[in-house]
């Protein structure tokens, strides 16, 4: 029998990796959302007494049976510097689906996407999701490598829009970018020496779908994420006061990029 090439064996040994990770989330909010979303698989909820009493309706709908815990002594594999609020629950990341699926978009509306260029820090990622909630976009892309992971930080930060807002992972990048614009998407990248405002990129094309790119802070978008924007774009603003941290200039550019 022929033996399997090197990369074929890592990719499986990959897939059996995500196929058994588990995550922990924690804090009163995010608990209580997963408690509530039916695409969550959930394997374990550890409360104190307190908290099991402000989550009762939540965990009654889940069904899971808690396990109650000595806020002194708190049973949940937290690291020590997280503030849990006496509740945590062990999950398996989300399956959002396949991209297509996902930007297609429910025929209300002309859809909107937020792109993360590297984008790693939890808090940043979990702040977007909120927006790109409050904002109506169809879902926040990070790449597999390089960005935030679904983590107890990412969801507590989110405030529950994790359990919501799509969240999807891609191998590239700028190959993602391509097959948004094979499906239509006018790609923009943000960047603050842009001559384009977002506005006027979108002048008289704001019934096109629109993924907008947001890069880390410091190193904005890498070289090959802007030649593969349709149009580099920045923020107006008044006055020289220094750039927007990236969740605020997600937040902002979703709202100057909405449909009309």
């Amino acid at each position: 029998m022929a033996r399997k090439p090197k990369w074929v064996v890592a990719k499986e040994q990959t897939k059996k990796r995500e196929a058994a990770q588990t995550v922990w989330l924690f804090g009163l909010h995010a608990v209580r959302d997963a408690l509530e979303n039916p695409r969550r698989a959930r394997l374990r909820l550890v409360v104190t007494l307190n908290a099991a009493e402000k989550l009762a309706d939540a965990i009654a709908t889940s069904g899971m049976m808690p396990e109650i815990s000595d806020p002194r002594r708190f049973a949940a594999p937290l690291d020590p510097q997280s503030v849990h609020q006496g509740a945590a629950l062990e999950v398996k990341p989300l399956d959002w689906g396949r991209l297509e699926d996902v930007a297609l978009g429910d025929g209300t509306h002309p859809p909107r996407l937020v792109l993360l260029d590297r984008v790693s820090d939890p808090h940043n990622v979990g702040a977007i999701l909120r927006s790109a909630e409050v904002f109506g976009a169809q879902a926040v892309i990070g790449t597999r490598h390089h960005a935030a992971p679904e983590t107890g930080a990412l969801a507590k930060t989110a405030s529950g829009a994790l359990e919501r807002q799509p969240y999807l992972r891609e191998r590239n990048l700028a190959d993602t970018m391509e097959a948004l614009r094979g499906m239509g998407y006018l790609i923009l990248g943000l960047d603050g020496e842009a001559d384009l405002t977002v506005e006027e990129a979108l002048e008289g094309r704001r019934d096109r779908a629109v993924a907008l790119v947001l890069g880390a802070e410091g190193p904005g978008l890498r070289p090959r994420t802007k030649e593969t924007c349709d149009h580099l774009v920045r923020i107006d603003a008044a006055g020289a006061f220094g750039s927007l941290n990236v969740s605020n200039a997600a937040a902002v550019a979703l709202y100057a990029a909405r449909a009309g």
